[in-house]
C-alpha cells in the first residue's frame, strides 16, 4: 500500500503493516531456524545470498548501484567468499575480502569509501555467520542464542516503544525509537539468556552478560543502519521483504550482534571454536 492510499474498511495502514510483518516473520523465522539447524552448504548458501543482497542494497542506499562493474565485482567476490567458507578455506576467504575491497576502491567512481564499507559490511556478516555455525560442538546453539537475543530485542523494543512511548532515544537518527523501547528490548534479551540457562545450554551469569552486551550491540547496529539511510535520505533499503523493508532493515541488528559475538568466540577458542567460545564457560 502506497503512502496516502486509503486502507481497507475497518483497518488502518499501521495495523495492516503490523499484520504483514507478523505473517512474514512467521514464515521466515522457522525457515531460518531450519536452515541454521541443517548447517553446512544450506546455511552457507543462505548467508551468501543474504550478504550479496546486503551489498546490493547498500550500493542502492548510497547511490552507487548504477555502477554495473562495481556491483558485479562485489557480487562475484562475495560468492567466492561463500564458496571458500563452504569448503573450509578460511584463509582464502579473508584474502578475497582484502583483494575484493581493494578492487572495489579502484573501480568505484566516487563514493569509494562508502562502496568499500558496504563490501566489508556484507563480508563481515557472511564470515561471522558461517564461522559461528561451523563449530561442530556448539555452533547451532550459539547461532540460535544470537538470533533469539536479536529477535527478542526487536520484539521487546517494538512492544515497549508502542505501548509506553516517552522520550526519544536519538530523534535525529531514528525518530520513532524511544528509551522505553530500548529498555524493553534489553529486558527481553535477558529472558532469552534465562531460558538458555534453564535448558542447561550454558551458565547463567555469562549468558546474561552476553545477552546484555549483544542486545545493546544489536540496537546500535539498528541505529547505525538508520544513520546511513538518513545520511542519504532513504527510508527503506529496499522493499524486498513485505512489511519489513529490505535485508538491511531486517538484518541490521543481527549483523552487528553476530560480528561481535564471533569476534568474542574467536578470541576465546580460535577459528574452529567460535560457537564454543561464546557458549562454554
Amino acid at each position: 500500500m502506497s503512502e496516502g492510499e486509503a486502507a481497507p474498511a475497518g483497518t488502518t495502514p499501521g495495523s495492516s503493516n503490523l499484520v504483514m510483518r507478523v505473517v512474514v516473520a512467521l514464515v521466515l523465522a522457522p525457515l531460518t531456524i531450519a536452515l541454521a539447524y541443517a548447517g553446512g552448504w544450506m546455511w552457507s548458501g543462505l548467508v551468501t545470498l543474504a550478504s550479496i543482497g546486503l551489498y546490493v542494497e547498500w550500493l542502492m542506499v548510497v547511490g552507487a548501484s548504477r555502477q554495473v562493474a562495481l556491483t558485479a565485482s562485489g557480487i562475484i567476490a562475495l560468492a567466492v567468499i561463500g564458496l571458500s567458507l563452504g569448503f573450509g578455506w578460511i584463509n582464502l576467504a579473508f584474502l578475497i575480502v582484502v583483494l575484493g575491497c581493494a578492487w572495489i576502491v579502484l573501480l568505484a567512481e566516487g563514493k569509494r569509501a562508502w562502496a568499500a564499507a558496504g563490501f566489508l559490511y556484507a563480508s563481515a556478516a557472511l564470515i561471522a555467520s558461517v564461522l559461528m555455525r561451523q563449530d561442530s560442538a556448539k555452533g547451532f546453539s550459539a547461532l540460535m542464542f544470537v538470533l533469539l537475543v536479536v529477535w527478542a530485542s526487536d520484539i521487546g523494543g517494538y512492544v515497549a516503544g508502542r505501548s509506553i512511548g516517552g522520550p526519544k532515544l536519538w530523534p535525529r537518527v531514528s525518530p520513532k525509537k524511544t528509551w522505553a523501547g530500548a529498555l524493553g528490548g534489553f529486558g527481553a534479551s535477558l529472558a532469552v539468556a534465562a531460558g538458555f540457562a534453564a535448558l542447561d545450554l550454558g551458565r547463567t551469569v555469562p549468558l546474561v552478560l552476553l545477552s546484555a552486551v549483544l542486545s545493546v550491540v544489536s540496537q546500535c547496529g539498528d541505529l547505525f543502519e538508520s544513520a546511513v539511510k538518513r545520511r542519504f535520505g532513504v527510508k527503506d533499503s529496499s522493499h524486498l521483504i513485505p512489511g519489513h523493508g529490505g535485508l538491511m532493515d531486517r538484518l541490521d541488528g543481527f549483523i552487528a550482534a553476530i560480528v561481535v559475538a564471533s569476534i568474542f568466540g574467536f578470541l576465546r577458542r580460535g577459528v574452529d571454536g567460535v560457537g564454543s567460545g561464546l557458549m562454554v564457560w
